[in-house]
């Protein structure tokens, strides 16, 4: 995790870049179409720092290790599932993240986890009770 902290002023500084989707004071959000660039680039042999100099960003503002450690990261979504990899916006979007959803094949089925869920439920709720009352 990155260290560094960024001012409102090189925040303003970041967003006027086209090549940004947004910017905190902690984290810089990349476009899509520059990580996909940027890859590809980077796979011609060009170096990380010069990719990301050419896209209009201040290396010292960012840090000097970000374009490396991006290029890396994006590199192996790249590998792993290609353009549209990159293209995924958000967490638990990707190829194993985020809870699974539950498909019933019929409302009897959604019933009777629902029915299942509840008496979970009470069970556990009546648990706390019984360790509240020993306290």
């Amino acid at each position: 995790m990155s260290t560094i902290r960024f001012s409102n002023e090189q925040i303003k500084a970041l967003l006027k870049n086209p090549n940004m989707e947004g910017c905190s004071r902690k984290s810089i959000k990349y476009s899509k179409d520059f990580k996909i660039a940027a890859v590809k680039e980077w796979q011609a042999g060009i170096s990380p720092q010069q990719i990301f100099m050419q896209a209009g960003f201040d290396i010292y503002a960012i840090g000097k290790k970000k374009p490396k450690d991006c290029l890396l990261r994006w590199r192996r979504i790249f590998n792993e599932r290609g353009v549209k990899g990159l293209k995924i916006d958000g967490r638990g979007q990707g190829k194993s993240g985020g809870r699974p959803k539950k498909n019933w094949q019929n409302s009897k089925e959604k019933i009777e986890y629902l029915e299942t869920e509840i008496a979970y439920l009470k069970a556990e709720n009546d648990f706390l009770a019984k360790l509240r009352k020993k306290s």
